[in-house]
Parts: C-alpha cells; sequence; structure tokens
C-alpha cells in the first residue's frame, strides 16, 4: 500500500513541474501567435485527454516529462507524426512556406524566448517556494544562537594545534565574550586569515591561544572553512538519528536501519554528521565500532566505512545513510529579507547542481550516484513525512533541476532548439529539417536509454524494508 502512496506523492510532484515548465512554452508561444497542436504531460501514446480549440491536452504513456507541439516543429517525443501534422512538415520539406502561425515562420529571437520560458518558468516557481519559506517558516539551526561546544576537533588542524578537543567550550573569541556560533562565524567573516585571540574551557580549566581562519582570495566564506579549520560545532544534544540506509552501502552491511540512532563510534559521541565525516577521515577507513539505539535498546554494529564521490569535495569517507537534520529555530523574515535569502538559496543551488554536472565530465562524479526517478520517489516520500515545509524544499531543488537540466545544449531539450538557432543565426539560414529528424530520433533513443539506466541504479539501491 505504501508503494502506491509513493507513486502518487511522485506523481503529483512531478505532474505540477512539467505543468509548470510546459506552460512556460505554452504561454509565450501563444503571446508570438503560434498555434499549439499537442499540450503533453508524459511522452509516447496519449492516454487520455481532450481537444480545445486548435490544441490537443493530453497525458501520454510515459510519465517522465512532457512536451508543447508547436505547428511546424518535430513532434515532441521524437515519434512519427500524425498523418496531418506529418503532412504539413513533408510540404514544408518541399519547400512549401510556412504558414503564419508556424513556429518556424517566427523571427529567431521570438523562438529563442519561447525555448527559455521553461526553464524560465521553473526558475521561478523555485524562486517562489522558497520565497513562501523564507516568509513563514525559515529555519535557523538552534545551535548558533546556543554556546559555542566543539563536537570534534580533526588531527592536524589550527583548532587542534590550539589544543582545543571535543566537548570544549569556547567562552571568548575576539571581543565577544561567551560567543555563540553564529558570532564566530559573523567575527571570522570580518577577519578573515587575521589571528583572532581564542578562550577555551578544557576539563574545566581555561585556556587561550590565536586561531586563524584562512581563506584563498576571491573565495567567499562558509561554514566549511571553520570546519576545515578544526572547529567543529555541537549542532544537536542527542545523537544522529538515521533516516535512510543506502543499499550496499557499509552502512546498510553492518546492519544500520532507518530509526536507528547513532550514539557513538568508537570512543566519540559525535552530535553531527560534521563530526562524523572527520572522525572517519581521521581513521582512514578503519573498522569502527557504531554504539546505537534502536527503540530504545542499546546495540553494537561493526562498520567499514568506504571512500564515495561528493561533489565539489571528491572522494571521501562515509557509511551511506541520510540523516534527520539538527534541530531549528523558526524564523519569519519580512518580506525583502525573504525575497534576497531565496536569491541565495536559488544562487547556492544552481552552483551547486552546475558543479556535479561539472563533475560528472570530469569523473569526479560517478554516473552511477546519480538519482533517477525511483530515487526521487523516495526523497519526496520522506519530504512528505517531515512536512509541508522540507516538502517545499524538495519541489524548489527539483525545479531548479529541471530548469538547469533543459538548458543544456542536447536535441529534444530547449537548450538544443536554442542552439540550433544560435547556429542558424550564424550561418543565417535554417539547418536542414531532415538532420533534425535524425538528430532528435537519435536524442530521444538516447534519454530513453539513459531513463532506463538511471532506474536500474535507483532499482539496485533499494532498500527494501
Amino acid at each position: 500500500m505504501h508503494i502506491v502512496i509513493v507513486a502518487v506523492e511522485f506523481a503529483i510532484v512531478l505532474g505540477l513541474l512539467v505543468l509548470i515548465h510546459e506552460l512556460g512554452h505554452f504561454v509565450v508561444a501563444k503571446l508570438c501567435g503560434v498555434r499549439i497542436e499537442t499540450f503533453s504531460i508524459g511522452f509516447g501514446n496519449r492516454i487520455v485527454g481532450f481537444r480545445y480549440g486548435e490544441t490537443d491536452y493530453r497525458i501520454s504513456l510515459i510519465p517522465l516529462g512532457g512536451y508543447v507541439k508547436m505547428a511546424g516543429e518535430l513532434a515532441g517525443d521524437g515519434s512519427v507524426l500524425p498523418s496531418d501534422e506529418r503532412n504539413r512538415e513533408e510540404e514544408s520539406s518541399l519547400g512549401a512556406s510556412p504558414k503564419p502561425d508556424d513556429l518556424t515562420s517566427k523571427p529567431r529571437w521570438q523562438r529563442v524566448l519561447i525555448a527559455i520560458a521553461g526553464p524560465a518558468s521553473n526558475f521561478l516557481l523555485s524562486f517562489l517556494l522558497l520565497f513562501i519559506v523564507a516568509h513563514y517558516h525559515h529555519e535557523v539551526d538552534h545551535y548558533l544562537n546556543g554556546p559555542a561546544t566543539v563536537d570534534y576537533v580533526p588531527g592536524g588542524t589550527q583548532a587542534a594545534r590550539d589544543g582545543l578537543t571535543a566537548g570544549d567550550t569556547i567562552t571568548r573569541f575576539n571581543r565577544i565574550v561567551n560567543p555563540t556560533w553564529e558570532q564566530i562565524y559573523d567575527e571570522s567573516v570580518l577577519n578573515l586569515n587575521r589571528p583572532l585571540p581564542i578562550t577555551f574551557v578544557h576539563d574545566g580549566e581555561s585556556h587561550s591561544s590565536a586561531f586563524t581562519v584562512s581563506v584563498p582570495p576571491n573565495t567567499e566564506f562558509d561554514a566549511g572553512d571553520m570546519m576545515n579549520e578544526g572547529l567543529i560545532p555541537q549542532m544537536d544534544p542527542g545523537p544522529i538519528q538515521v533516516l535512510s540506509v543506502a543499499a550496499n552501502s557499509p552502512a546498510s552491511r553492518a546492519g544500520l536501519e532507518p530509526g536507528d540512532e547513532l550514539v557513538s563510534i568508537d570512543n566519540l559521541h559525535p552530535h553531527s554528521v560534521y563530526a562524523l565525516l572527520a572522525f572517519l577521515k581521521d581513521n582512514k577507513g578503519a573498522t569502527d565500532r557504531l554504539g546505537i539505539l534502536r527503540n530504545g535498546h542499546p546495540m553494537t554494529l561493526l562498520a567499514t566505512p568506504e571512500k564515495m564521490a561528493t561533489p565539489d569535495v571528491g572522494e571521501e569517507y562515509r557509511l551511506g545513510f541520510t540523516y534527520r537534520p539538527p534541530r531549528a529555530d523558526i524564523e519569519r523574515l519580512p518580506i525583502a529579507a525573504a525575497l534576497s535569502q531565496s536569491l541565495r538559496d536559488n544562487r547556492d543551488g544552481s552552483m551547486l547542481i552546475l558543479r556535479v554536472i561539472k563533475g560528472l565530465f570530469t569523473r569526479h562524479v560517478a554516473v552511477n550516484q546519480m538519482m533517477g526517478p525511483v530515487g526521487i520517489a523516495q526523497q519526496i516520500d520522506i519530504a512528505t513525512q517531515m512536512g509541508i515545509w522540507p516538502l517545499l524544499n524538495l519541489v524548489s531543488v527539483i525545479s531548479l533541476n529541471l530548469g538547469i537540466l533543459n538548458l543544456l545544449p542536447f536535441p529534444l531539450l530547449d537548450g538544443g532548439m536554442i542552439f540550433f538557432l544560435i547556429v542558424e543565426s550564424i550561418m543565417r539560414r535554417d539547418v536542414n529539417q531532415q538532420f533534425k529528424e535524425i538528430a532528435y530520433q537519435v536524442a530521444f533513443v538516447c534519454i530513453i536509454l539513459f531513463t532506463f539506466f538511471v532506474l536500474f541504479n535507483d532499482i539496485s539501491r533499494l532498500h527494501l524494508r
């Protein structure tokens, strides 16, 4: 029964995102005077729909996207056109002039606008969703406003050289007495690459030193820079809570299950995944003893971490599970602040997606790590169980992905259409229609094969429970 619920959740979310995307194409095409022949959610054969005016609104067989078929354009799924549409294409290929409401009769700049409108709609949706989240439910990690207690100090870092260890509390940072982690971050931003006085309590005794946050020139500071220097905050008062476990991972082989609480690893009691990852790195892949709570009962498991590819980080030792985020405080940002926060979140999300795409081509990110429909459906189900706000955050991420991926210069994608239009503008004539047909059909086959590939990866990673 649960799998049916997951499928319905996935269909609703994906259907909404595809609808928004194709609606962008549809509206701009209509404004440009282009006749719309088909508005389809899904690819392939028509399942159900209705005709209104000149447009066939339909739901099609393969629920992994959609398309808007415009007059004078190839079918959006690369399939053979119906006879009336095929005749019209054949007339065009024989030299007949396109009709005034055909896509090909419109200036190239209008066709570029039509192609961009789909991804732009996804970007706009992501912006609006994150604005709503920021305005009504902006989460600020609770630990930022609490005592600056250190969760773990990796060996060889600035903090380790200063004598800090796990459990120490910072009582002075620069001119701030009893600082919060947020104040420490703020002071660091204002004093990058400069030694700052730091005082901390270790085993009941006060110690002082100088601490420097080193950041390369022209690089934006983030919390990761503090952690790289060894200051890893205690983000939660309790243990790490396991949400899901990846199949064929060290965690699954060790017997870790969703709902478990990771209380200890060897002699460390981590309160954040950042502390756990730093410990695994220091331990260099050695087998670790995990102390967990399962339904309130203590258990001990043995796990040997493995190196896994991580975007923008490279390979690092991991166990292979997702965790429940630390406790957060809720704020309602004013409209101006919420707009600014949404812009920053979308910018950061876009840059991460672009880095992942770059990593795929530079082999820093393995293709088999990509998440397909099954994996996305699982994430939607987890977000749905966590509540409306995590779900809106996830939908915005998927929408952002959809917008960026559709701008890639690949036939059948919007970026492919834009690429052809740029080439035609340079050539000052249209690309041969038969060449386009072949390119679109080959691209359609490639997309189907790629879909099956990511589906296979998804299914092979399924953790049946």
